[in-house]
């Protein structure tokens, strides 16, 4: 075989290891990306569509036992990789791909088949079972997912999204997003931000007389309607004081919370996703826009 044939042959090898194909479950784990991968222009959504995949709820975290051969390290184009032996405390920001298509039906490195329209993530650390918010920056959108696969090792990317959740994100059109990862660890006490007035310049008018006092306390888990995420913790409070005069019937509801560089407005708990729903529209029609629903 010639220099030149040689090289392409290579070329070809490290293309499709790229796209993380996963390999056999009797090949080394070194030999090849143990699953994941991105969006290619071979990969992509399916044919047909579901169309109700805004409404797929998101994973709902429990402990599960974690699964030896899917935490063993390995080795991907040279660079070793030690998954996390328990679930922990857990946090970073960078670029979120998804796949699609090109994997779905096939293992993914928990042994279970791949299902882009489930609430599934790949990440090449963080211990397989176990669970995750990712939130999109650009829009403060959450979602939960379990991780039960491997990957992404192109590109910077930290995690790889199913369809669905990047989907629920609103990122599919681009193929990637700047997004904040976040551990979640069962039984865990959340951090909420704790309440502060704003700076006096930036201060909003003062709550109605009979306006009942906003009370900083845990927020406890569950079922939650996002509002807004900003930046600053006094954008962040100064809407949840207005809020809390618009909307009384809600006030002793609303919580700020801090995940990383954001801090978001949500409102809640709730004992189902349809009672969450029913206050989202009733939300939607005092404000004119309608929060989403997320897991806490």
């Amino acid at each position: 075989m010639s220099c030149a044939a040689r090289w392409l042959v290579c070329i070809l090898a490290l293309a499709l290891a790229a796209c993380g194909s996963a390999p056999s479950r009797d090949a080394p784990a070194a030999s090849a990306p143990p699953g994941g991968g991105g969006y290619y222009k071979d990969d992509g959504p399916g044919d047909v569509i579901p169309p109700n995949l805004a409404e797929v709820p998101d994973a709902v975290p429990k402990d599960e036992p974690l699964i030896p051969y899917a935490n063993r390290p390995y080795e991907v184009f040279g660079q070793r990789y030690v998954p996390l032996s328990r679930v922990q405390p857990y946090q970073e920001q960078g670029v979120a791909s998804w796949y699609g298509r090109r994997y779905h039906g096939k293992k993914t490195s928990s042994g279970e088949p791949y299902d882009m329209y489930a609430m599934t993530a790949a990440h090449p650390t963080l211990p397989i079972p176990s669970y995750a918010r990712v939130t999109h920056q650009a829009s403060g959108r959450s979602v939960v997912v379990r991780i039960n696969d491997r990957g992404p090792f192109l590109g910077g990317r930290v995690i790889d999204l199913s369809y669905a959740a990047a989907y629920k994100l609103g990122y599919i059109g681009n193929g990637s997003a700047a997004v904040e990862v976040e551990a979640i660890v069962p039984g865990a006490p959340l951090r909420v931000a704790q309440a502060t007035r704003p700076p006096a310049g930036n201060a909003a008018p003062p709550p109605a007389a009979n306006a009942e006092p906003l009370q900083t306390v845990e927020a406890p888990a569950g079922l939650y309607l996002q509002l807004a995420a900003f930046s600053a913790q006094a954008s962040a409070e100064s809407m949840r004081e207005r809020l809390a005069r618009e909307l009384d019937w809600l006030a002793t509801r609303i919580y700020v919370v801090a995940s990383g560089s954001l801090y978001k407005v949500q409102v809640g708990p709730y004992r189902s996703r349809d009672d969450a729903v029913d206050n989202a529209e009733r939300i939607a029609q005092a404000l004119n826009f309608k929060p989403f629903v997320v897991v806490r």
